[in-house]
């Protein structure tokens, strides 16, 4: 399938306001309200477009951990499958070759272990170490996001002008309150799908669909939820995706990784604890391309210490929970 610049204006807008109504996408790209619709639905179907709902890793009430597992060949599809499975997991993985699981881990505040480090043994590591096969574990804390979460790759921000994009911004209405019950249910709605109708999100909360569409508001506008927008990114160029980890001189490790968050061929920059402190996503049109990023680019910053890359294979899950079918209803001329 290939995209055109209609289908990038669709994807972009959607990247700006997960639920704008189509309506108000077909005015800004200036086409029918049932052209966007159609594209959507195409894009849904043959690139993987989905809008999810998404706690934001450096203001939500959620530690993240990065988790590595080495397997043997015979191992690694089934225990992927079962990571991707899991609600605490996004961004599942298979690298180098098939011989690596990359996953990140969400453990609530205050949810950590015995000691009270935070760290993630109760919810994973505790039982995926029985597991035949497993070789190898590493797991480190994310620190910051210097490009991820609300910001994206470029690959999907570049179809709308500087006015077109103002005029798809939400309003901001901030509701800083902390989550309940009720909205944890709605997040949930919000994983499987991010443009869920208000009815789904009154039904899943036992909320008016008028108060839940209020602490929607609220949430997005205090930066606790964001919307994520999962496309193949193949579709857009990013033909050759690497996970990239760097050892970086502490002193220069915020101006290198405010450096690669400014870099278009990288999705996600952040830091990290662990032998490594700088982690990147790379998303390069083929391996020349990478290696011309690596070597011309990467190589040339200084502060950088080591550098170690894994070929993704395989993404078995990316932001939101794993799909469901039937699809949700979803909202399309408002939400």
């Amino acid at each position: 399938m290939m995209l055109d610049e209609l289908d990038r204006a669709v994807i972009h807008a959607l990247h700006i306001d997960g639920r704008a109504p189509f309506s108000r996408i077909a005015d800004v790209c200036g086409v029918s309200t049932q052209t966007v619709a159609r594209r959507y639905r195409r894009l849904r179907s043959g690139a993987g477009l989905r809008v999810v709902g998404v706690l934001d890793r450096d203001t939500g009430p959620e530690t993240h951990w990065t988790v590595r597992l080495t397997c043997t060949p015979a191992a690694t599809q089934a225990l992927a499958h079962s990571l991707a499975a899991r609600p605490d997991t996004s961004w599942v993985k298979l690298t180098s070759g098939g011989t690596e699981i990359f996953a990140i881990v969400h453990v609530p505040d205050g949810a950590g272990d015995k000691e009270g480090t935070g760290a993630p043994h109760a919810m994973l590591l505790h039982d995926v170490p029985r597991r035949a096969g497993i070789t190898a574990v590493s797991a480190h804390c994310l620190l910051h996001t210097y490009l991820g979460g609300p910001t994206a790759w470029r690959g999907i921000t570049r179809a709308l002008t500087p006015e077109q994009q103002e005029r798809l911004r939400p309003p901001a209405a901030a509701d800083p309150r902390p989550l309940t019950a009720a909205d944890h249910a709605l997040l949930d709605v919000l994983r499987h799908d991010g443009r869920a109708a208000h009815t789904a999100l009154a039904a899943a909360t036992g909320w008016s669909q008028a108060t839940a569409a209020r602490r929607l508001a609220g949430l997005r506008a205090s930066g606790t939820l964001f919307f994520d927008v999962e496309v193949d990114s193949a579709r857009l160029g990013g033909t050759a995706q690497t996970l990239i980890w760097m050892s970086v001189a502490p002193g220069r490790l915020d101006d290198v990784a405010t450096t690669l968050a400014g870099h278009d061929e990288l999705a996600v920059v952040a830091a990290t604890t662990g032998p490594t402190n700088l982690l990147a996503q790379a998303l390069c049109d083929g391996p020349a391309d990478l290696h011309r990023y690596l070597t011309r680019e990467l190589g040339a910053l200084d502060g950088i210490r080591t550098v170690e890359t894994a070929p993704v294979l395989r993404t078995l899950k990316r932001a939101g929970a794993v799909r469901a079918s039937p699809p949700a209803r979803t909202a399309g001329r408002g939400a």
